[in-house]
């Protein structure tokens, strides 16, 4: 697996595990948190096996935009609904950061590619 592989996977596993603790006080997952994003994790890899230049860079932002997305759904629960100030701090930065990114990426869409792609309205993801 190339190195940037990993390390994207590290981040959004490490951002899953953390984040996934503050959802399951809210309401019982379907599946377990690890199961679920081992699952994504793989689509995720998946679109991008495969792919170099400019199809990777598409698939990779494509992927990150969904990520990132997650990730501030996730962060706009914890902070209305956890209980530690500290979670509530993290939050608002992870939303921050993750909305700057997603502005980037998109950009960066614009900018190589002419448009900003948008997902079909079946494919979902699970992703935090």
């Amino acid at each position: 697996m190339p190195a940037l592989t990993k390390l994207v996977l590290v981040a959004i596993v490490s951002a899953a595990i953390g984040a996934g603790a503050v959802v399951a006080f809210d309401k019982p997952s379907p599946a377990p948190v690890s199961h679920t994003m081992a699952s994504s994790m793989e689509d995720m890899s998946k679109a991008l096996q495969g792919k170099e230049g400019d199809a990777f860079d598409q698939a990779f932002l494509k992927e990150m935009i969904v990520h990132h997305e997650g990730a501030v759904e996730m962060a706009q629960l914890a902070r209305t609904n956890a209980g530690h100030v500290e979670i509530k701090q993290m939050a608002e930065a992870i939303i921050s950061a993750q909305e700057a990114e997603i502005g980037q990426m998109k950009e960066w869409q614009l900018s190589w590619f002419g448009k900003t792609p948008a997902l079909p309205e079946d494919e979902t993801h699970n992703t935090p």
